[in-house]
């Protein structure tokens, strides 16, 4: 019979296709676990504990048999439900709102300081007049308090008594260039001369200590009115300026008021004087004539 031939085997490979799998050489296939076999019992592991807590978070039976079950968890989502919601009533009562943040507690917290606005953001009434913004107190005041000047006003005795005069000499003052005089009637009978031109300013009042003509009737004040000289200007007839010193009286306030011509003078205002003119203090009856040396 003839010799039939077979071709020899082919080479095969050691290692199959898939990872995992090993022949050996005496063809025997034999699958072996090369580490691939832990890699996937690890996974099946996590799957199965993951399975197990995603269960253990369901509601099951054993919640409600110990009385906390889905019930429980609803009435409890609607109390805090509720206690949010009341204590944003309570904020908003206070004047607090959601955009601002919480409210500090802190009883040591300094005030929010607002940026002041521009005029043109000011609220305005209805009259359209910008309305003034509220005095800030706790910056500092510069304006005089006046302290200064009665300190510097105040005329102190022997005996330690002091008195603070009510009137100031003003810039223009001036020591008059005519003889000025009061003549004192008292009735139709003339009792006293005053010359008043030897310097710029006369107090007359009750006060003996600080006045310089003394009044003697109570219804006079202590510092009653003033004489005063004061330099004006004045254009002549020609246009052109002149400087003239022309006397005036000013009443300080006092309670009875100092009449020119039996006329009240306005208190605190200065009063052009005359040749000639009456003037009385209070409710005296006395008169006093203002005259020049030129109209004696």
């Amino acid at each position: 019979m003839p010799r039939s031939s077979t071709s020899p085997p082919r080479n095969r490979s050691r290692y199959n296709d898939r990872p995992g799998d090993y022949e050996n050489l005496n063809g025997c296939n034999d699958k072996r676990d090369y580490g691939h076999g832990r890699e996937r019992r690890g996974y099946e592991n996590r799957e199965s504990s993951r399975r197990d807590e995603e269960g253990s978070r369901r509601p099951s039976k054993v919640d409600d048999r110990w009385g906390y079950g889905e019930k429980e968890r609803e009435r409890e989502r609607a109390r805090d439900r509720k206690r949010y919601d009341t204590g944003r009533e309570r904020d908003r009562d206070r004047g607090y709102s959601s955009r601002s943040g919480p409210s500090s507690s802190r009883r040591s917290a300094s005030p929010r300081h607002r940026p002041s606005r521009p005029d043109s953001e000011r609220p305005r009434s209805r009259s359209g007049s910008a309305s003034p913004l509220p005095e800030n107190k706790a910056k500092p005041n510069f304006k005089p308090s006046g302290l200064l000047a009665a300190e510097t006003n105040t005329v102190k005795t022997s005996d330690g008594n002091s008195t603070v005069l009510k009137y100031n000499e003003p810039p223009e003052a001036r020591k008059p260039t005519v003889g000025w005089r009061l003549y004192v009637f008292k009735g139709s009978e003339q009792v006293e001369l005053l010359h008043i031109n030897r310097q710029s300013a006369y107090l007359i009042g009750r006060d003996q200590f600080v006045a310089d003509i003394a009044l003697d009737h109570p219804s006079c004040s202590k510092q009653h009115a003033v004489i005063q000289y004061r330099n004006i200007h004045e254009k002549d007839e020609f246009g052109g300026s002149k400087s003239l010193i022309k006397p005036f009286i000013i009443d300080l306030e006092s309670t009875n008021g100092t009449h020119v011509n039996d006329g009240a003078i306005p208190a605190a205002r200065y009063y052009e004087l005359k040749t000639g003119d009456v003037i009385k203090f209070g409710l005296s009856t006395r008169e006093y004539v203002f005259l020049s040396d030129e109209a004696s």
